[in-house]
C-alpha cells in the first residue's frame, strides 16, 4: 500500500497528465497523501541532480527541477498554499499573445548595464549598426510607452536591428559593417573590461544566456571578453569583441488549445568571428557584398582562431555584424517561462524568517512597553493621584514634569513641524503604493510605471504633509504659517531636485544612459510646482483652521531646571540606542531591496514589503516611546527633538549598510559610479529617516497625553 501510495505521488508530482487529471477531480488529497507528494518530489529531485541534470535548459526534466526548487513561490497569496504559475503572480491579468507565422516581430533594446558600474549606457550608443527606419512596422509592434518613470531610469525603448518572422529560421545573415574610430575601439576595451552587457526583450521576455555544463543563465550578453594568457597562443591584453549572435526563441503550438504561437524563451549564443569579406569597405551590407564566412551556412563556428581582435589603442578598425535565428518548438508552457529567471531569486522562507525576526524585536518592545504601562505607570498614577499635599513634596520622577512635559520646543519650532510632516507624507506615499501593488493596480516588475506610480502617490500626498505640518507648527505657536507651508512643500523635494540635477550634469558629460533630459526635469517641475504644493497649501489651510491639539495639562510659564541625566537618555548614545531596533526590524528585507536596486535582482513580494512597513512603523513607535518614558523619568522634559532623532537614527545605520554593502557586494570601478551610488543612497537614507523620525514625535506626543491624562492636576 505504501509503495502504491509512493508511486501515485510520483506519477502527480512528474507527470503532466497526472497533474490534469488531479485538478479535475473532486477529491482533494490527504495529509499522508500530500506528504507522499513532497518526499517523492524531493527524491526525484535528489536523483535528478545525481544524475548531473541542468536546471537551466528546455528539457523536460530541467524543466521540473526548476518546478520543485519554485514550489514556495508559486502561491498566490502571502500565506495560501493554493500553487499558481509565476506569470500569473510577475504579471497577474497579463494574457498571453499569440503570433501567427511568418508574422515579424521585433525585439525591443534596453540599456547596456554593469554590476561593476552604476553608469548605463544605451544600446544605439554603441559602435553597431542603425536602428530600423521609422517607416517600417515596428512601430504598431512597439507598445511600451517611455513614461516618466522609465525616463528617470533612462532606458530608450526601441527596436532591435534585427529582423525576426514567426517560426521561420534565418540562415547567418550580414546586417551591417562599420568603421569603429579609434577612440570608440579603447572605450570598447574599457565596456569589457567593466562587464557590460547587452539587454533586450522580445515579447516582454528578457534576453537570457544559458550554458548547460555550468547550470547557470544570465540576462543579457557580453560586449566582448578579454582572453586569458594561460590559454595556448593568447597574449595578456588582447581584447575580442562579439560580433555574432545566434539567437534561439523557443515557442509552444497547441492548435487544440490556442491558435498561433506563444513565445517561451528568447536566448543568444555570442560568437567572435573575424569574417571574410569579398567586397567590403561600403558603410552598409548590399546584395553586392559577399561574406564568404556566412554565406549559406545555418550557424557560425565558434572557432578561436577567428576570434575579431580589438587593434591596440589609436587604431580603428571594420566591425562586420550579423547574426542568425533558429526557431525550436519547447513543450514549456507558456506560464512556466519565468521559471528560469526566478532560480536564482532569494527562497520566501528567507523572507518568512525576516518577518519572524522582526516580529519578535516588536514583541520584545511590546511586553516592554506593557511592563512600563501596567506596572510602573498604573502604581505611579495609583500613588501619584492618593498622595497628600506634603506627600506630593517629595515625590520625583516623570510625574513632576506634568507643568512642562507639553511646551513647545524652544529650539526651531517650525524646523521640527517641516520634518514631522515631510516623514508622514513619505510614510503615505509608501503605505499607498504598496496597497496598490498588493491589489494589484501596480505591477513591480514594470519598473517604469513603478517609479511613476511613486512619484504620483507621493505628489498627491501633499496634503498629508501641509496638514501634519500645520497642525504641529500651530501647537508650537508659531505666527509665520506662510513661510512654515512653503518649507514644507520646498525643503526635501528642492534639496533633493538640486541633487539630482547636479549629479545629472555629471552623468550627461559621462554619456551615461540615466542622465535625463530637461524636459524630464521639466516634468517633475511642472508636478511639484503645480501638483504637490498647492496640495501642501490645501492642507495647511485646512490645518490652521482646525483648534490645537488638546492636551491634559496646563504649562508652567518658568520651565523647570532639567538635572544631569544618564548617559543612555542623551545624545548620541540615546540616537545609537534608538535607531539601532528600527533598523534591525528591516535589515534583511533592505538586502533584498538593495539587491534589486543594484544588482539587477527580481523583487515582486509586495506582501512582504507591506507587512514590514507595518513592523518597521511599530517598531518606530515603541522605541520611541521606551526612550521618551526613559527620559521623563529622568525629569529630562525636552524630549520633542529627542523623540524624533532617536527613531530618525535609523537613516544612519541604513546609510552605514549601504557602505558595508558597497565594500562587500559591489565592485564598482571608477569615482563616477560611487558617487552615484553614494548620493542615491543618501537620499534614501534622509528619507527613511524622516519617515522614522515623524512616526517617532506623534507616537511620543500620544503617549505623554496619554499617561498626563490619568493623573490628576490641580
Amino acid at each position: 500500500m505504501k509503495a502504491l501510495r509512493l508511486s501515485l505521488a510520483l506519477l502527480l508530482a512528474w507527470s503532466p497528465t497526472g497533474w490534469a487529471l488531479f485538478k479535475k477531480g473532486a477529491a482533494k488529497p490527504s495529509l499522508k497523501e500530500r506528504r507522499a507528494l513532497a518526499k517523492a518530489e524531493a527524491q526525484k529531485y535528489q536523483e535528478l541532480r545525481h544524475q548531473g541534470v541542468d536546471e537551466v535548459s528546455h528539457t523536460k526534466e530541467a524543466a521540473l527541477m526548476r518546478k520543485y526548487r519554485l514550489r514556495k513561490k508559486k502561491r498566490k497569496g502571502l500565506f495560501l498554499k493554493r500553487p499558481a504559475d509565476l506569470t500569473s503572480i510577475l504579471f497577474p491579468g497579463v494574457a498571453p499573445e499569440n503570433f501567427q507565422p511568418k508574422e515579424p516581430i521585433w525585439a525591443i533594446t534596453d540599456s547596456v548595464q554593469s554590476k561593476k558600474t552604476q553608469l548605463p549606457f544605451r544600446f544605439y550608443e554603441l559602435p553597431g549598426c542603425p536602428k530600423p527606419e521609422a517607416g517600417t512596422a515596428w512601430k504598431k509592434n512597439l507598445k511600451q510607452r517611455r513614461n516618466l518613470g522609465v525616463r528617470l531610469q533612462g532606458n530608450q525603448l526601441l527596436p532591435a536591428p534585427y529582423s525576426f518572422k514567426t517560426i521561420e529560421d534565418q540562415f547567418c545573415t550580414p546586417l551591417c559593417q562599420v568603421k569603429v574610430a579609434p577612440k570608440k575601439t579603447k572605450w570598447l576595451k574599457s565596456l569589457i573590461n567593466r562587464q557590460y552587457r547587452v539587454q533586450m526583450s522580445l515579447d516582454t521576455l528578457p534576453l537570457l544566456m544559458r550554458d548547460k555544463s555550468m547550470n547557470f543563465a544570465v540576462r543579457g550578453y557580453p560586449v566582448g571578453f578579454k582572453r586569458s594568457s594561460d590559454k595556448p597562443g593568447a597574449k595578456s591584453g588582447e581584447y575580442y569583441v562579439y560580433n555574432h549572435l545566434k539567437f534561439i526563441i523557443t515557442y509552444q503550438m497547441d492548435r487544440s488549445s490556442f491558435d498561433g504561437v506563444r513565445i517561451t524563451g528568447f536566448d543568444v549564443q555570442p560568437t567572435s568571428i573575424q569574417h571574410d569579406l569579398v567586397d567590403g569597405g561600403e558603410s552598409k551590407v548590399t546584395a553586392k557584398t559577399v561574406v564568404s564566412s556566412c554565406h549559406g551556412t545555418q550557424s557560425v563556428a565558434n572557432d578561436p582562431k577567428r576570434f575579431l581582435q580589438l587593434p591596440a589603442d589609436g587604431e580603428g578598425m571594420e566591425i562586420m555584424y550579423s547574426y542568425e535565428v533558429e526557431w525550436q518548438q519547447s513543450d514549456l508552457a507558456w506560464a512556466d517561462r519565468w521559471d528560469v529567471y526566478m532560480i536564482n531569486v532569494p527562497d520566501d522562507g528567507i523572507h518568512y524568517y525576516a518577518i519572524m525576526n522582526s516580529l519578535m524585536v516588536v514583541l520584545f518592545l511590546t511586553g516592554a512597553i506593557a511592563t512600563i504601562l501596567v506596572r510602573t505607570l498604573n502604581r505611579d498614577i495609583a500613588g501619584y493621584n492618593e498622595q497628600t499635599l506634603e506627600d506630593a513634596k517629595e515625590e520625583s520622577g516623570w510625574k513632576l514634569l506634568h507643568g512642562d512635559v507639553f511646551r513647545p520646543p524652544t529650539t526651531y519650532p517650525m524646523a521640527l513641524s517641516v520634518v514631522t510632516g515631510t516623514g508622514a507624507q513619505i510614510g503615505t506615499a509608501c503605505l499607498l503604493t504598496l496597497i496598490c501593488a498588493m491589489v494589484k493596480w501596480l505591477n513591480p516588475m514594470k519598473k517604469g510605471a513603478t517609479l511613476t506610480a511613486i512619484l504620483i502617490l507621493y505628489v498627491l500626498s501633499g496634503f498629508v504633509s501641509g496638514y501634519v505640518s500645520s497642525r504641529m507648527y500651530k501647537f508650537c505657536k508659531g505666527k509665520d504659517w506662510k513661510l512654515n507651508t512653503i518649507a514644507t512643500a520646498a525643503a526635501l523635494p528642492g534639496s533633493l531636485v538640486s541633487i539630482f540635477i547636479i549629479l545629472n550634469i555629471f552623468l550627461s558629460f559621462a554619456g551615461a544612459a540615466t542622465a535625463v533630459s530637461f524636459c524630464t526635469i521639466l516634468a517633475l517641475f511642472g508636478m511639484w510646482m503645480c501638483i504637490s504644493t498647492p496640495l501642501v497649501f490645501v492642507g495647511a489651510r485646512y490645518g490652521f483652521k482646525e483648534e490645537p491639539f488638546s492636551v491634559p495639562t496646563k504649562t508652567t510659564q518658568i520651565p523647570r531646571v532639567v538635572p544631569e541625566s544618564p548617559c543612555h537618555t542623551r545624545p548620541p548614545w540615546s540616537l545609537l540606542l534608538g535607531g539601532l531596533l528600527p533598523f534591525g526590524s528591516v535589515c534583511l528585507e533592505v538586502f533584498f531591496i538593495m539587491n534589486a536596486l543594484w544588482l539587477h535582482q527580481i523583487y515582486y513580494m509586495m506582501g512582504f514589503l507591506f507587512i514590514v512597513l507595518l513592523i518597521l512603523t511599530a517598531t518606530c513607535a515603541e522605541v520611541s516611546i521606551v526612550m521618551t518614558y526613559l527620559q521623563l523619568v529622568e525629569e529630562d522634559h525636552r524630549w520633542w527633538w529627542k523623540s524624533f532623532g532617536n527613531c530618525a537614527s535609523a537613516g544612519f545605520f541604513l546609510f552605514l549598510y549601504s557602505l558595508c554593502f558597497l565594500a562587500s557586494r559591489l565592485e564598482l570601478v571608477g569615482f563616477l559610479p560611487v558617487v552615484v551610488y553614494v548620493t542615491y543612497m543618501w537620499m534614501i537614507s534622509v528619507c527613511f529617516g524622516l519617515f522614522c523620525g515623524s512616526v517617532g514625535v506623534l507616537s511620543s506626543f500620544w503617549f505623554n497625553t496619554k499617561i498626563y491624562g490619568a493623573i490628576k492636576v490641580d
